[in-house]
Parts: C-alpha cells; structure tokens; sequence
C-alpha cells in the first residue's frame, strides 16, 4: 500500500466502520435558481461535440447530472450506490470526488458493466458525507486522492452491479416461473426464450422484494461488455458540462446568499494587528466586515462590492516573521545542507560492490510550484435552524464533515455536506484541515448565521495561500564500474516534509516522510548500492501535495540522471535502463513497448531528438518518449509517445484523456511554472506571470495501453513524472543544455 493511502487509514478520525453493500438513504443537490451563463448556453442551443461523440437529449438528459429530486422514481436500491427507477434510469453513486479526472465514468463503467445497463440511461450522484457507507477502501476514510478511486472500488462497485442484477433476475424468474439460469439481460432488458421481456424499470419494484445475494457472480473478463470497450462508454460528465447543467460551488443560489471575500495576510508567517473598516463599509452592498481566524472577511450583497470593499478595508500586519524568507537564499541553504549528512531513507545493501572507475555528479533544483486549478476555491455556508450545512468541491468529505462542525460549535449529525463537481484540484483541495471549508464556516459564525455565505477565493489569493509543492535541491553522486555498471549512488535529497504537523504526521517512520523521497526510494532500477538521505527543513510556508507529489522532482532526477550514465558509459539509454530491470517486468514492458511506437534509435533532422523516461507511481507504470526541435535555442516538444501499465483498463477513452492532460499539465510546469518568495511574499499571483501551456504549445500525444488482467491501478498522476525528463533528456540529445534547475524558461529555453 503507497504510504499516503496507509496514512489516511490511520488517521480517519471516525472509524470506517462496516463497508458492506447497503441500501441507505440519499439527499437530492440542491436546486439552482436565477438565470446564469450556463442557463444562457443551454437555451441557445449550443452544440458541442466531444471525442466524436454528440450525446442525444435523452443521453446527455439521464447522465452525467446529480439526481433532483427522482427519489419517487427509485423503487429499487440494492446498495448504497446503485438504484433503478420505474422511469429506467439507472443512478450510479460516486463515493469519489469528480475534479475532471473521469472517475465518475470509470465508477459508473464497473456498476454498469456488471448490471449489464444501457449505457445511455446511465446517470450519477455525488456521495454525502458518510464514512460507513462511502469510505475510501484505501485510506480507510471518506476521500479522493492517489490515484485510488477505480484501484479501491473495483470489486466493490463490480459487486453492487453484479447484487442488482441478480435480485433483477430473480424477480423475474419467480414473475414468469422459469429458472433464473435461463434469464438474460442486456441493454437494460430482462429476457426469456419463451419471448417473455421485461425493462429493468419495469421489474423494479419486485426486485426490491428479494434478498441480495451474499456473494453475487462476477462476470470474467471475456463477458465484458464495458470494461476496456474502446468508445463504449462516452464520459458522463461531459453533456451536464456542455449544456449548463453540472452544478459548482459558484452555481448554488440560496435565499438571501451573500458573498464573502477575506483579506489574508500579505506573506507567510504574517500577523494581523489592527484593521479598519470604515471605508470598506461604506462601499454599497457591503454588509459586514468580521474578523475571522484567516484574516478579516469582507461580506456583501455580490462578489464585486465583496472585493471592492476589501480594496477600502484597511489591515496593519506584521510581516516580520517572513521578512528574511527569500528563494535565492532558501535555495542556497538548501545546498549548504545538501553536502551534509542527513537521516538515511535508504541504506547500502551489504553486498560487495565494484570498484568506482568513473564518477557523475549534479546538483538539481527545484522550486514551490502552485497546483494553480481552473476553479480557485470556494464553500458556500449556511447556519440555519440549528445546523450547518455546506457546498463544495469535498475532496475530503471526513475532514470537512469533522472541521466544519468544530468550526460551527455543532456536534457532526446536525453538519450536512454536499459534494460538488470542482474544476480541478491537483491536490489543491486534498488537505486535512479543510482550509477554504473551515473558513467559510468562520465567516457565517461571524455574522451569527443571519444568512447563507459563499466564500469566495480569487486567483490571487488562492495562488498565495502556500500549500505550494516544496522547494526541493538533490545533490547526486554516482560511481560507474569499468564495465559501465553501477557501482554506487549516493544521493541526498533536501525539502519539506508534507505531513509534518498534520493529521497524517504518522506517515513519517524513522525521521522520513516518504513522499520526499518516493521514486527514488523505492524505485523501479535494481540499485541495492543506493545511499539514500533527506533533510527535512521547517519553514512558515505550507507545503502540499501537488500531482503525483514527491515523484515530480524525483522522477526528473532519476531519469535524467540514468542518460547521464548511459552517456558516461558509453551505451544507448534504453540499453542501460534495461539492464537495471531485470527484476521489474512491468516497467520493461512498458519501455519496450513505447520505444517500438516510437521508433526508438530512428534518425532525426538535424536540431531534433528523442529521449526517454521510466517512471512508476501509485501501481502505474509509465513511459514516455519525447520527441524535440532545437531551433534558435529554444525548444519545441513536437511530440510524446507513452506506455501505459495500468492494469485493467476500465476506459480506455479516460486512460488516453488522462495521460495527455498528465502530459500537458507536466510540460507547462517544465516550461514555465515557479512562485518565488521575496520578503515572505509570493511574487506570482496570477497567470500573467505564473504562465500555463498554451493550446498552441500542446504537442501531438499517442497513447499506448499495455494489455494487462492485473487489478487496476490509478491513472490520474503517474504520467506526469516520466515527462520533463524525457524531454530534458532529449534536449540534450539535440545538442542543449542538460537542465538541473527548473523552469526550462530560467535556462531560456522557452520564452518566460
């Protein structure tokens, strides 16, 4: 089990308690009144296609939406995620958070699969907060994160599927009289060879009359219908997307809802003394302006007099906690402790080893990287008649559900969560302190609950808040036998721990956390030689885990310095990475596989190169080629080949989405992405300067899945590590700078 799955079981704070397929009761979303933009989209016609497909009116009307009030119509729920109603449709519960990752079609393909449904009469919710019912099988509590959601569910939603459609067989059977062996069911359709048919709608109701079967049948592999189908199961997110009709945060209207904005403190470390509200007040639809723990909350009638009435609020800090935090001098300690012994995180194996004939050494640095989503943060909060209840994008329903009602001063049955599609997260929202859920609940205390609060987080703040993925320096050293074989490998990693002083501070064993220094140790090479030590140093800003967490400057280490190797050995880097696998045939697989699809070794024009890279994380191995143009000294990706080795592949579609947006998300961190801190301030705040990946900078992307009836592993990080440095890789190859310090735009290789 990966260490942070591990440390969310131990930390959940109410106990899973029993897992077992139920049939519990569920709460409709809220409903959403008002005309907004979506409203505007969706009754003007619009058409958009997605993937080649076009969902028809009633396709995209029964999926991809949180159920409205349908609770009539379902007369049939065997457990606490499936239910079939009179009307057909089948909703799927989704215990996971949807940030655009796709596990609301991957949950959804399992249940259905099994269930045999017409896939267009497939429709899904988000869980409530309920840690028996929906708990993470990983973490052992309610929440999203490690690329676990299909991984932990798969036989969990296989057997809610599978318990529906047998009580669906039975009913029949005992309806028509006949043997329920010789009942089959298809697209939603119960049938019999005496021509006896039967909806699943239409048998709901006797359904609901039998006895779930304790261990239901489960089909193999070769009975699959959904499940690795190319094209057999469109996203059913995307019509409720297109058509307006999916519901964020900023979607939910409630009577009297007013909007919050706060003023944080202005750099890390910094403390409120005094602050004056007179100007703020008097900006019109400004309502109240409260002290909270976060800062000060500025509460008016609409996002725009929020803000305005911060821009009058006048705040004193004291900011001289953060005014000697600098990244030049953060980066230059973090050197100085780099040359210096640190706590082991991995030990020499005591084997004999070769004489060291030739030695390769580097220092590589990196810096915080924002996880910067689509959707900064935001909570709507509303104290009424004795309890609380929120809407959010809850990646973490435990956490939040416990938070929020210390914060409110309610005991957890009278707080009520509502889970909401959130537009990205990439661990953003993945923290055990609820920050943007806590705060919202401070702010509708402050104003004693006259009204429901939406907070809303700008850009800016959002961008400044730290919870930044740490600094890192790795300072690497390795010996190469005559032979070309690796003889030694001392290698000393500096950065933050994650956990410390967190809820999941147990993760740290022996003085390490193992997300700083995951993919490294373990790693997917035979080097029982590895020396491995980590300084963890403290610092105001908070750190936390950003896609695919420690594997993200780990990787590029690793990766780029296994060219170095090659290069000093004198042998191709396929060659010399293979030689290192012999005991991981997974990661072989997926090299060979992405080097033959490449072509590996193939000339190039002239200024062009390919370079490769391994990397495995979460049970998912990738690999990756990347193809380069140096032109001018800048550098053009024109194209990346990837091997994926994900076990089974619940959707293909999804799998390919997600190694290309993996892809793009890593290539523009590569290129461009840092927050540097200057006098304990954040220099970027915004995209004008913390710059994302232009459509036009996306290269070409093939994606090849490697065959596999292993259990299914995550897909939403494990292709970002292998990228930067296939690419770094290939620069090199071209003929360019070899790149220890991150960004590509501080080398400038690319434009800033």
């Amino acid at each position: 089990m990966h260490p942070l799955m591990q440390a969310f079981r131990d930390a959940q704070p109410d106990g899973a308690g029993d897992l077992a397929l139920v049939a519990p009761g569920r709460e409709p979303a809220p409903a959403r009144t008002g005309v907004t933009r979506r409203d505007v989209l969706a009754a003007g016609g619009l058409v958009v296609a997605i993937g080649g497909w076009l969902p028809s009116a009633a396709s995209a009307a029964a999926a991809g939406q949180a159920r409205e009030g349908d609770a009539a119509k379902a007369v049939f729920e065997p457990n606490q995620f499936v239910s079939i109603g009179s009307d057909n449709l089948v909703t799927i519960v989704n215990k996971h958070h949807e940030m655009g990752q796709g596990n609301t079609t991957g949950l959804a393909t399992l249940v259905a699969d099994e269930l045999d449904a017409d896939w267009s009469l497939v429709r899904t919710e988000y869980a409530g907060a309920n840690i028996k019912l929906y708990a993470n099988l990983a973490f052992g509590m309610q929440g999203t994160g490690g690329s676990s959601a299909i991984a932990n569910s798969y036989l969990q939603y296989r057997t809610a599927g599978a318990t529906a459609r047998a009580m669906l067989v039975s009913a029949a059977a005992q309806a028509w009289g006949v043997p329920a062996s010789e009942i089959r069911t298809s697209d939603s359709v119960l049938t019999h060879a005496s021509g006896k048919r039967a909806t699943y709608g239409e048998m709901a109701a006797a359904a609901a009359k039998i006895t779930p079967p304790k261990n239901p049948e489960l089909k193999t592999p070769d009975r699959f219908s959904l499940m690795g189908k190319e094209h057999a199961t469109p996203r059913v997110d995307s019509p409720s997307k297109c058509n307006g009709t999916a519901t964020y945060t900023g979607d939910v209207k409630l009577p009297g809802l007013l909007t919050a904005v706060i003023a944080f403190p202005p750099s890390f470390g910094a403390k409120m003394v005094s602050f004056d509200a007179g100007a703020a007040k008097k900006v019109p639809g400004v309502t109240d302006v409260v002290a909270v723990p976060e800062g000060v909350a500025v509460v008016a009638k609409n996002t725009w007099a929020a803000q305005q009435g911060r821009r009058a609020l006048k705040v004193t800090w004291d900011e001289s906690a953060g005014a000697q935090l600098d990244s030049e001098a953060l980066l230059a300690h973090y050197r100085e402790l780099a040359s210096q012994p640190g706590t082991p995180f991995a030990k020499p194996a005591p084997v004999a080893a070769p004489t060291v004939a030739k030695s390769v050494e580097a220092v590589y640095e990196f810096p915080f990287l924002a996880h910067a989503p689509m959707e900064p943060q935001s909570c709507v909060a509303w104290l009424h008649d004795g309890m609380l209840e929120t809407w959010a994008g809850h990646q973490f329903p435990t956490f939040d559900h416990k938070l929020a009602a210390q914060a409110a001063g309610l005991p957890m049955e009278k707080v009520k969560l509502h889970s909401l599609v959130s537009g990205g997260s990439f661990g953003r929202r993945a923290n055990a302190w609820s920050d943007f859920t806590v705060a919202a609940v401070n702010v509708a205390v402050a104003i004693k609950g006259r009204a429901p609060v939406r907070l809303q987080y700008t850009r800016e703040d959002d961008m400044s808040a730290g919870l930044y993925r740490p600094m890192t320096v790795h300072s690497v050293k390795v010996g190469l036998s005559d032979a070309g074989k690796v003889a030694a490998w001392k290698h000393t990693v500096v950065t933050q721990s994650i956990v410390a002083g967190t809820a999941m501070a147990m993760m740290i064993k022996d003085g390490i956390d193992p997300t700083s220094a995951e993919g490294v140790s373990p790693t997917v090479y035979e080097l029982p030689m590895m020396d491995g030590q980590l300084h963890s140093p403290a610092l105001p800003v908070r750190p936390l885990w950003w896609r695919s967490v420690g594997n993200t400057h780990t990787a590029y280490v690793m990766e780029t310095m296994m060219d170095k190797l090659a290069q000093a050995a004198g042998q191709d880097p396929l060659a010399f990475r293979l030689a290192l696998l012999d005991k991981n045939p997974r990661a072989t697989g997926a090299l060979k596989l992405v080097a033959e699809k490449s072509g590996w070794g193939k000339a190039m024009p002239a200024g062009s190169a390919q370079g490769i890279a391994v990397h495995e994380c979460f049970g998912t191995t990738v690999a990756q080629v990347a193809e380069v143009t140096l032109k001018d000294g800048k550098v053009r990706v024109d194209r990346v080949f990837c091997a994926v080795d994900c076990g089974v592949a619940v959707n293909p579609d999804v799998i390919r989405a997600q190694m290309e947006g993996c892809i793009g998300f890593a290539l523009g961190a590569l290129y461009y992405s840092e927050i540097e801190l200057k006098a304990g301030r954040p220099v970027q705040r915004n995209f004008d300067q913390y710059k994302a990946l232009r459509i036009y900078e996306m290269p070409a992307v093939e994606v090849f899945i490697v065959p596999s009836t292993a259990a299914p592993t995550g897909v939403g990080e494990p292709g970002v590590p292998p990228l930067g440095p296939a690419v770094a890789n290939a620069i090199v190859r071209a003929g360019g700078p070899g790149v220890t310090r991150l960004p590509f735009a501080r080398a400038g290789l690319v434009s800033a």
